[in-house]
C-alpha cells in the first residue's frame, strides 16, 4: 500500500505515475496534483474529502524553529486519513512532531473558483486537532458550495516556547505555532485551485483558542493577504505576552526539568514527554493553572499586541464576524454543588482569581449583579458574571476597536441553550461549533432538535457569505447591521432570531469600569 510516509521524497513517476495510480486506485477515488506532489483523497456521496495531506516537513528535528515545505513526491500518496495531532497534555490520539498536516473537503477538484472556508481548531494554544468529528467539512462543504480546509499545527510549548532572550539559535520559538498556520495558509493560496477553491476568497475562523490565533495572525506581518474574511467564535486575542513574563515561564520550565539557563540547547534533543509532564507546573505570572504558552511579542514575528493599542491596521479591509456565547462558562465551572444549593455566602468563595480573571472583589461583583437582576438565582450569577468578565470582554474590547476604526465587522450572541452531560443547560462555551458546522448528530455536539437545526441553517449561512461576499447577509429574513458604537446591533441566534441593540449592555458596563488584559499575558 502507498502511505504518506513512504511516498514523500520519491522522484520519476510524473503525469505517467499519477495516471497508472489512479487506475489502481478506486474508481471514484479523487487525484490532485499539489506543488509538493499528487494525492488520492476518496468521496463521501457527492463531497470529494482528502485527510491528512502534509504541508510541511516533521517539526521534530526542527524543534522551536520555524517550519519547512517538505520534501517533494512524485508517488501519489493516499490523503485517506487524518495526520498525527501535536504532542499535548490531554488524551488526544496519534501524538506526534510530525503534525503538520491538514484537511480539505470540495464538492468538486475542477475550476469552479468557489470560496474557501478554513478551520482552526481550538483548545487555547495548548490541545486539540483539526479531526474533532464536529469538524467535518462534509455539510458545510455541501450547504454553500465551498472548500472546507482543517489543519493541525504545533502547540503549547512546541508552538509557543519563548526561547529567544537565553538561546538567540530559537529566535522564532514563541510564534512558531503562528508560523505553521502562515505555512497552511500559503498552502492554501498555492494548491486550493486544484481542488476547486478560490485563493482569492479564503475566510478563515475558529472557537475559543483558535478564533484567539486568527485575532493574532491579524496583526502578524507575515500573514497578511493570506486570507480574505474572517470569523471568531468565543475566542479573542487582544495582548500576546510580553517578552518578559514569557521568559519568566521558560526560566520555570527550565529549572523543573533540572536545566540551567546556558543549557536551553538541550531542550531540542529532550524527550517530549519529559517536556510536556514540566509543563504541568504552576504558572509563575498567574499563579494558578499550569504554564502559559501563546503568542508572544517577539519583534519578530509578532511585532505588536493583536488588538491593544487599537485594531491592527493590517487587516482594516477584512470583514469579521466577531461572536460569543451567552453563559460561556457553564462549561468551565463544573457544578461541585448542585446550582439550586449554591448560597449568596457561598458565591464569593467560587469567584476566585481562577475564575473570574479581573482584579476585582467578588462581593462587588455579586453586590453589582443582584442589583441589576434581582430576579437571579447565585448561580446564574456566577455563571454570568464570569461569563462577562472573563469570557465576553475580549470580544467587545474587539468589537469596539474595529468599531472605532471603522473596520467592517458583524457581532452576534448564541442563546439557544444545549445540555450539558451533567444535565445543565445554556449556551455553554463549543456550543456553536456543530451549529457552523452543521454536524448536530456528531456525538459530543449537544445541540439537538428542530430549534438547533433551524439555527444551524442560519448560522452556516452567514459564515457561508461572509465567505462567498465578504458580508454575513441577511439572517432568517432580518437585515445584519454592522457593529457601530451607537446601537451595538448584535445577531442574537436563538429560536427566534433577531437583532439587539446593546444585549447585556448593563453587564458591559459594569465590567467597562475595570482593566482588562488577555488571561496569561
Amino acid at each position: 500500500m502507498i502511505t504518506r510516509r513512504s511516498a514523500t521524497g520519491l522522484l520519476g513517476l510524473g503525469l505517467a505515475g499519477i495516471a497508472t495510480s489512479r487506475a489502481r486506485a478506486a474508481p471514484a477515488s479523487p487525484v490532485v496534483a499539489t506543488r509538493h506532489g499528487p494525492v488520492i483523497g476518496t468521496r463521501d456521496g457527492p463531497t470529494q474529502v482528502f485527510r491528512g495531506i502534509r504541508y510541511g516537513a516533521d517539526t521534530a528535528p526542527r524543534r522551536f524553529q520555524p517550519p519547512r515545505r517538505p520534501e517533494p513526491w512524485t508517488t501519489p500518496v493516499e490523503a485517506l486519513a487524518y495526520g498525527p495531532a501535536c504532542p499535548q497534555n490531554s488524551p488526544e490520539p496519534d501524538q506526534s512532531e510530525d503534525c503538520l498536516f491538514l484537511n480539505v473537503w470540495t464538492p468538486g477538484v475542477d475550476d469552479a473558483a468557489r470560496p474557501v472556508m478554513v478551520y482552526v481548531h481550538g483548545g487555547a494554544y495548548a490541545t486539540g486537532s483539526g479531526s474533532d468529528p464536529l469538524y467535518d467539512g462534509t455539510r458545510l462543504s455541501r450547504r454553500g458550495d465551498v472548500v472546507v480546509v482543517t489543519l493541525n499545527h504545533r502547540l503549547n510549548l512546541f508552538g509557543h516556547a519563548f526561547l529567544k532572550r537565553l538561546d538567540g539559535t530559537f529566535a522564532a520559538s514563541g510564534n512558531a505555532g503562528l508560523l505553521d498556520l502562515i505555512l497552511a495558509l500559503e498552502w492554501v493560496r498555492d494548491n486550493i485551485a486544484a481542488f476547486g477553491g478560490d485563493p482569492g476568497r479564503v475566510m478563515v475562523f475558529g472557537q475559543s483558542g483558535g478564533g484567539a490565533k486568527i485575532a493574532s495572525l491579524m496583526a502578524t506581518p507575515a500573514a497578511a493577504g493570506l486570507f480574505h474574511a474572517v470569523a471568531t467564535m468565543s475566542g479573542q486575542q487582544v495582548t500576546a505576552s510580553g517578552p518578559n513574563n514569557a521568559t519568566t515561564r521558560t526560566r520555570a520550565w527550565l529549572a523543573e526539568l533540572g536545566l540551567a539557563g546556558d543549557r536551553v540547547a538541550e531542550l531540542a534533543t529532550t524527550d517530549p514527554a519529559r517536556l510536556l509532564q514540566a509543563a504541568r507546573i504552576t504558572d509563575p505570572v498567574l499563579g494558578y493553572g499550569s504554564l502559559y504558552f501563546g503568542p508572544v511579542v517577539d519583534d519578530l514575528t509578532l511585532t505588536r499586541h493583536p488588538f491593544y493599542p487599537d485594531a491592527p491596521a493590517q487587516s482594516a479591509a477584512i470583514p469579521m464576524i466577531i461572536g460569543n456565547t451567552r453563559e460561556e462558562t457553564l462549561a468551565f465551572l463544573g457544578p461541585r454543588v448542585a446550582p439550586v444549593d449554591l448560597t449568596w455566602n457561598d458565591l464569593p468563595g467560587r469567584m476566585t482569581p481562577d475564575v473570574l480573571r479581573v482584579d476585582v472583589d467578588p462581593e462587588t461583583v455579586i453586590a453589582a449583579y443582584r442589583a441589576m437582576h434581582p430576579d437571579w438565582s447565585p448561580y446564574q450569577v456566577l455563571i454570568r458574571a464570569t461569563t462577562a468578565g472573563r469570557s465576553w470582554r475580549a470580544a467587545v474590547i474587539e468589537a469596539e476597536a474595529r468599531a472605532t476604526a471603522g473596520h467592517p465587522t458583524w457581532v452576534y450572541q448564541l442563546d439557544l441553550a444545549g445540555t450539558l452531560e451533567d444535565g445543565r443547560t445554556g449556551a455553554f462555551h463549543t456550543a456553536d461549533i456543530p451549529l457552523v458546522f452543521g454536524t448536530l448528530d456528531t456525538p459530543g455536539s449537544r445541540m439537538m432538535g428542530p430549534d438547533a437545526r433551524s439555527v444551524s441553517d442560519r448560522m452556516s449561512d452567514a459564515f457561508i457569505a461572509l465567505a462567498r461576499t465578504g458580508s454575513p447577509g441577511a439572517v432568517a429574513g432580518q437585515v445584519w447591521p454592522r457593529f457601530d458604537l451607537a446601537d451595538r446591533p448584535t445577531m442574537i441566534f436563538d429560536r427566534q432570531t433577531r437583532v439587539e441593540a446593546d444585549p447585556r449592555g448593563d453587564e458591559r458596563r459594569f465590567f467597562a469600569r475595570y482593566p482588562y488584559v488577555q488571561p496569561g499575558t
